[in-house]
């Protein structure tokens, strides 16, 4: 649950979910990307980008590899630009909560199930 700089909001219940209203008119560019520490021999990459509206929820993919003859654990960070927008970006599972394993040679596609708060469409900050 923290990040780095604009730390996005993890774990929300499923009754504000569906008590959301999407705000249709403001289209949103999310833009992922993957850095992976030098230590970590995985392959790693992402799906670059999603639009979504506030309101709405939203999943992307993450996919990585262990090309490794053994199990190697990763655990990773994450941070959310500009940090503004931090407070509005909601996980609600992601692979990010906790250590992944991958065991030799395997490859895994690893989901990010998120929204953006409604409120975000009301900060002129963002």
């Amino acid at each position: 649950t923290t990040g780095l700089g604009g730390s996005a909001v993890a774990g929300h219940a499923s009754d504000q979910i569906e008590n959301m209203v999407p705000v249709k008119d403001r289209i949103i560019k999310v833009t992922f990307n993957a850095d992976v520490h030098a230590s970590l021999q995985w392959n790693f990459r992402q799906q670059t980008e999603i639009y979504v509206v506030p309101g709405e929820t939203a999943l992307a993919f993450y996919k990585a590899k262990n090309p490794t003859d053994k199990p190697v654990v990763g655990i990773s960070t994450y941070n959310v630009v500009p940090f503004e927008a931090g407070q509005y970006f909601n996980k609600i599972q992601c692979f990010c909560f906790e250590e992944q394993r991958l065991n030799p040679q395997e490859e895994v596609d690893m989901p990010v199930f998120f929204y953006i708060d409604p409120e975000f469409a009301e900060d002129p900050r963002v």
